[in-house]
């Protein structure tokens, strides 16, 4: 049987406290002293359950306004520079957060992450009003 090492709760906590505070992964791991992939999993699940809750608390909202918006970002590299054959890989070159916000209060409503496409508007205007029809 394999001995797996788990975190403390405290330990936890620090690595979280870090991140939330902007310090990046590698800079958790050196002022915390735990593995990069410890932190990375940590973020990950914690992702996770933090995806579980928003689900199942955000709904029937009284929103009044609600304002859609996508934000820019990229992974690897900008598309100008992303090799050939990697184009239109999503997690090279050019990725949009589309995100649907309450005017009045600022709750995030609905995110998902993806490309700049008809595909990917349509499957984040379904996952804004029809969670069961949402193809990952």
């Amino acid at each position: 049987m394999v001995s797996m090492n788990t975190l403390t709760i405290e330990k936890r906590v620090q690595i979280l406290a870090s991140l939330i505070e902007g310090n990046s992964i590698r800079s958790t791991v050196r002022m915390i002293g735990a593995a990069k992939n410890t932190v990375v999993k940590l973020l990950r699940d914690v992702g996770q359950v933090c995806e579980q809750y928003h689900d199942r608390v955000m709904i029937n909202l009284p929103c009044k306004r609600i304002q859609v918006d996508e934000i820019w970002s990229f992974c690897y590299a900008e598309a100008k520079s992303v090799r050939e054959e990697r184009e239109g890989d999503l997690g090279y070159g050019d990725v949009r957060t589309w995100v649907a916000i309450d005017a009045g209060t600022k709750l995030i409503l609905s995110r998902l992450v993806g490309l700049r496409t008809a595909e990917w508007a349509e499957t984040f205007n379904v996952a804004m009003f029809d969670k069961d029809k949402v193809v990952p």
